[in-house]
């Protein structure tokens, strides 16, 4: 069987998009190359940006159509993510709300990549 290894993300301008999820995931991504840039997760997944117009076989797929999905450990910790994050001028389609399944926030990306964060309902 496969073991999930990473997210990859096309990105339109690999310098603003390391910028943007350095200061959400506050650290620093790996540089494998100019247009590359990896940030270990502490789940062992990576998410990974790569520059749109250097992916071989090449593509044309923008953000949007997926989501990154993040847990916070409580939803106190979730409404306090959403403060810092809102903060630092991220762009939100959701905010914090109750869904089914627990609190949850959607934020995107500067290429219109969806980033959920949730806690679940205890």
């Amino acid at each position: 069987m496969f073991k999930l290894d990473s997210f990859v993300l096309y990105v339109a301008n690999i310098e603003a998009s390391k910028n943007f999820y350095s200061e959400i995931f506050e650290c620093e991504g790996q540089v494998l190359s100019p247009t590359f840039v990896s940030f270990s997760l502490d789940t062992n997944i990576t998410v990974q940006l790569k520059q749109l117009d250097n992916v071989s076989p090449s593509a044309d797929i923008t953000g949007g159509g997926t989501e990154l999905s993040l847990v916070a450990k409580s939803q106190q910790a979730l409404r306090t993510l959403y403060e810092q994050w809102e903060n630092k001028g991220i762009q939100f389609l959701q905010t914090p709300t109750e869904l089914v399944f627990g609190l949850t926030f959607v934020a995107i990306d500067p290429d219109g990549h969806r980033i959920r964060v949730f806690a679940a309902n205890p």
